[in-house]
């Protein structure tokens, strides 16, 4: 039934993970959360203090900050107290809630990767006229589309979610609100939920990550034509580890996405697998990979502990 009336005024989640890894998987879980929490804010707090920070690039990585804070703490909070105390019933509207956000802040964070990608293309390539093509505003606008880009399928979403009719069972074999869970135990066959989900992996996913290697292809070449040794080297070096991150992000989020609209089930355990490393780790790594890796952040970091800055430039190169 396409149009049928929902049933239930709660869900229950039921995280299948084995007893004997339990503790095992808090203990990871808070160690992932806390280096989220500190890392992120860290990075913000940086940023709002150093002047020398409130450039294009560092609104790019401060914007990722926020967003991984958000994503983070919408998910990893519940998913342990579900581990710990068992408190699985979640009300029908703060379940949509957190299903809107998880999904909204993965299209963001996808289109936001993107941006930041074209933002050192420039820098790269175009550095004369990096500053008239990049500014505050045109990062500010950016965002912004992408969030606006992001809200389009999650409105197709949400009324997809209020089609749904759980007259066999209210209970989510997931950690979290997950939309294709809800699909798959609802008594609603038809094919329409999932393969819009695969749909919007396909042309939002593939096509974001698309045009960020693009942007980094062109880095590269231009780094084959720095003459020095060591500054290919540094620049390749971080190219990979951009790289690496981003794909920690998009490979198992389309896997879990993609397979399912193509008819092809995965276990539960798969599924609950792909989703949550691709959810959890990204906001927990970015940190490090965007930010305390970049020298001017760390000379911004060492003036706040220490009153000391080491040099005065920024490190532009990416």
């Amino acid at each position: 039934m396409s149009n049928a009336t929902i049933l239930v005024s709660e869900f229950v989640l039921h995280c299948e993970i084995r007893p004997e890894i339990r503790s095992f998987t808090v203990v990871a879980l808070a160690i992932v959360y806390l280096a989220t929490v500190f890392g992120n804010l860290l990075v913000l707090l940086v940023i709002i203090l150093d002047r020398h920070l409130q450039t294009p690039m560092f609104f790019f990585i401060g914007a990722l900050a926020v967003i991984d804070l958000l994503h983070n703490t919408n998910l990893i909070p519940k998913m342990m107290a579900l581990l710990l105390f068992d408190t699985s019933p979640v009300p029908y509207g703060a379940c949509l809630v957190q299903m809107f956000l998880v999904f909204h802040l993965e299209i963001v964070e996808a289109f936001l990767f993107t941006l930041m990608a074209y933002d050192r293309y420039v820098a790269v390539i175009y550095p004369l006229r990096y500053p008239q093509l990049v500014t505050g505003r045109t990062v500010w606008a950016g965002i912004l589309v992408c969030n606006i880009i992001s809200s389009m399928p999650m409105t197709v979403y949400m009324i997809f979610v209020t089609e749904l009719s759980f007259c066999r069972t209210n209970v989510l074999p997931y950690c979290f609100c997950d939309y294709a869970t809800m699909v798959h135990v609802s008594c609603n066959d038809n094919a329409k939920y999932l393969s819009f989900l695969s749909t919007i992996a396909v042309t939002y996913g593939s096509g974001t990550l698309i045009l960020t290697i693009i942007s980094y292809g062109k880095i590269a070449q231009a780094a084959l034509k720095i003459s020095s040794t060591e500054g290919k080297k540094k620049v390749f070096d971080v190219l990979v580890t951009h790289l690496l991150v981003v794909l920690l992000f998009y490979l198992p989020l389309m896997t879990a996405f993609i397979l399912p609209g193509l008819g092809v089930k995965l276990s539960t355990e798969a599924y609950n697998t792909l989703v949550i490393v691709a959810t959890i780790l990204p906001p927990m790594i970015n940190p490090i990979i965007y930010s305390f890796r970049n020298k001017e952040m760390k000379n911004a970091i060492q003036k706040i502990f220490t009153g000391k800055r080491t040099t005065p430039e920024i490190d532009n190169q990416m």
